[in-house]
């Protein structure tokens, strides 16, 4: 080291730079690194305090079925509908609104692509073949998930194409390729978590361990890229535009409240193993609540950023569109051949397809955490929230 000159101090692998009214100021990356390790982590020290046979958890291809889940309560079946109800309703309730002052006929800019034309195509072909039990077609009647959303995720761009002149497929093709293999990484997560509550399990998947990764990856792959491309064709919606921006909200004590909610979804996930039946909503609500508290605490921005500016179109949008394609989840699930199962506690009753009602509530904090994993996409590629909220909407 030359002699006069300061110690060059090393940059911690938890912070990366920005760039702030021409001032290099360090960005905390803490939330990036730690939510993963606290999703794997806390359900497995829960059960290891419990004193739990860790194996059963680690099980793979996934197949015992240990957890029995609680029956039907009146009860608990009413609170949770409450709760869906107070999510779901103020929205409807705006939208609907905006949807009466906007009474604009839709100005469609382009022509539907040839590519939407052919998911058209490859999505009837496929539906044809998933809910058919034809016996020269049983070879492939087990693998029909991945063309059945492949389709659906060129016709949902092309409709944000036809109407706006862009989607997330022509606007953003690199970033839209990548999204299939974040997606199964993503996805794979939430199946480690359900090894905890077993609230789904699988039919028609007797394969082996590589088999299984393989087949189970490349499903996985299209939860990401169907959920954000609904996200960006509602975006540019005129009801979602003009319906969803308000106030700014002003809320003191935030890093307090996002220290409590922090504890709060630890602790579900800690305990997600040993009480599986009271804590089951947790797998979906802790891993969002973790990753956003851990924002919040290390002055981090996030996808709260723009409720607290008054704006919930990317929130809106988010859990919407995660609810759109559950139902589409739900519906190509009920007649295929390889499918899900479902073993929800206490609400299971008044299924729509497979799912019970009250189970959909569970896609909206998920829309939220797929727009979560979209946004951390997006910073490895480009400035922070450029795709999160794009500047133009058409």
């Amino acid at each position: 080291m030359h002699a006069g000159l300061p110690p060059v101090k090393k940059r911690s692998p938890f912070e990366s730079d920005k760039i702030v009214n021409g001032r290099t100021v360090k960005k905390n990356r803490t939330p990036l690194f730690a939510t993963p390790i606290l999703l794997l982590g806390l359900p497995l020290l829960g059960i290891l305090s419990a004193g739990f046979p860790v194996q059963r958890y680690l099980e793979f291809p996934p197949k015992t079925l240990y957890i029995h889940p609680a029956g039907f309560s009146w009860p608990l079946f009413v609170f949770y509908s409450l709760v869906f109800s107070a999510m779901v309703l103020p929205i409807l309730v705006v939208a609907g609104r905006a949807l009466f002052r906007s009474r604009t006929p839709a100005v469609f800019r382009n022509g539907f692509p040839w590519w939407g034309w052919a998911g058209l195509a490859l999505n009837g072909v496929s539906w044809f073949v998933a809910w058919t039990r034809f016996d020269f077609l049983a070879f492939i009647q087990p693998h029909t998930f991945f063309p059945l959303w492949f389709s659906y995720i060129l016709v949902i761009n092309a409709l944000r194409f036809r109407r706006d002149g862009t989607c997330m497929l022509t606007r953003r093709p690199l970033y839209f390729c990548l999204l299939f293999p974040a997606s199964a990484v993503f996805w794979w997560f939430f199946e480690f978590l359900n090894r905890f509550v077993q609230n789904w399990y699988y039919l028609g998947d007797a394969y082996g361990p590589s088999e299984y990764v393989g087949l189970a990856s490349l499903s996985f792959s299209t939860v990401l890229p169907a959920v954000l491309g609904t996200r960006d064709w509602l975006l540019g919606a005129r009801w979602i535009r003009e319906g969803f921006v308000f106030e700014s909200v002003a809320l003191p004590h935030l890093k307090k409240g996002a220290f409590v909610l922090f504890l709060f979804s630890a602790f579900g996930l800690f305990g997600i193993g040993i009480w599986p039946n009271l804590l089951f909503p947790m797998l979906w609500v802790s891993p969002l609540l973790i990753f956003l508290s851990l924002q919040v605490l290390t002055g981090d921005e996030s996808i709260l950023s723009f409720l607290f500016q008054g704006d919930f179109r990317p929130i809106v949008s988010a859990a919407l569109a995660a609810l759109i394609c559950g139902v589409f989840w739900e519906m190509w699930n009920f007649y295929s051949l390889a499918k899900w199962v479902y073993r929800v506690p206490f609400v299971h009753r008044f299924e729509i397809f497979e799912m019970p009602i009250l189970g959909y509530a569970g896609y909206l904090p998920f829309g939220l955490e797929c727009a979560v994993a979209g946004e951390l996409l997006d910073r490895a590629l480009t400035k922070p929230f450029r795709y999160l909220f794009p500047p133009r909407l058409g």
